[in-house]
């Protein structure tokens, strides 16, 4: 169902004003407060990057997923999961939910990254932290027994762009190299002004709660320099060389500001050769994905994710 009037008028009062640091952080400190939590089987622990303590959380999957020797002898397909928040706010702890129902739903683990975020510690020091968790992973030294073939990056709006950003890392690095990316609504690019070659970014960059004076915000308070605007590894988009890189999951959103420079990404990774698959979810916004899969458009895209990873 489209949105309606009614809808549409409460999204475009809820979507006035400029973003709050501090405000944003208590609020998502609010959506970390799950009376669900005790239930979840997870499992606390951390990476050191660049003499820093990165906190991860493990979701396990329902029992009838685990391995019958146990974790310890055996191996689970990962979802190594980079959450959003406009790389300013937003955390492990409130993105419990999320992460659950994704170990729920897909029978693999998830290992969610607690990067430093910005403005304090702003680009690339998020990143930094994700390529370090992403790396004793894929190197089998973490507390899960992992098998490389089987791990799956995965990250939403902000964390959907250190996902790709840190698939260019790893193809640069040589140290080890994902096989499979899921980008959900992802931040690939940097201009949000007027001047934006994506329609998206006009079109639905006022009404509809992410908005494009907020998105130039976040931009604004993630970079370190202006010089970092045309990095591929703070905005992808803007590589120049997109070849090596995993087979790739884009879900967009169809009232979302970033919808065609997601699409965009894809294209251009086609173009470079790579096996790309992209699904435009129908009648939703950006963050859509968070409100749990009893809404039509949430399991719409868990079918669609469930069976990208069916073909790993």
């Amino acid at each position: 169902m489209a949105i309606n009037k009614a809808m549409r008028a409460v999204l475009k009062a809820l979507s006035y004003g400029d973003i709050n640091v501090d405000n944003s952080r208590t609020f998502a400190n609010i959506k970390a407060i799950d009376p669900l939590k005790p239930f979840y089987r997870t499992i606390d622990t951390e990476i050191y990057s660049d003499g820093h303590e990165v906190p991860t959380r493990i979701y396990l999957p329902s029992e009838q997923h685990t391995p019958a020797n146990g974790m310890k002898d055996n191996t689970l397909p990962v979802l190594l999961f980079l959450h959003g928040g406009g790389w300013i706010t937003e955390s492990v702890d409130s993105y419990d939910r999320v992460c659950a129902a994704l170990a729920k739903n897909t029978g693999h683990a998830v290992v969610s990254v607690g990067y430093r975020l910005a403005p304090e510690f702003p680009f690339p020091a998020g990143l930094h932290d994700c390529y370090a968790v992403a790396k004793a992973i894929y190197t089998n030294h973490f507390l899960l027994n992992t098998d490389p073939d089987h791990i799956t990056l995965i990250g939403d709006s902000a964390g959907g762009n250190l996902a790709a950003a840190l698939s260019l890392m790893a193809r640069d690095k040589g140290e080890f190299m994902p096989r499979q990316q899921i980008l959900i609504y992802p931040a690939v690019n940097y201009d949000y002004s007027e001047d934006t070659p994506y329609a998206s970014v006009i079109e639905n960059g006022t009404d509809f709660l992410l908005t494009r004076q907020k998105l130039c915000q976040y931009i604004d308070l993630y970079q370190s320099s202006p010089e970092d605007l045309h990095n591929p590894y703070f905005a992808p988009l803007t590589s120049t060389d997109l070849s090596g890189q995993p087979r790739t999951l884009i879900l967009t959103a169809q009232f979302d500001p970033l919808r065609d420079e997601g699409e965009a990404y894809g294209r251009k990774l086609l173009e470079a050769g790579c096996d790309v698959e992209m699904h435009r979810i129908k009648n939703t916004l950006h963050g859509f994905f968070a409100l749990g899969i009893k809404y039509r458009h949430v399991k719409e895209s868990y079918e669609i994710i469930s069976r990208f990873l069916e073909k790993e």
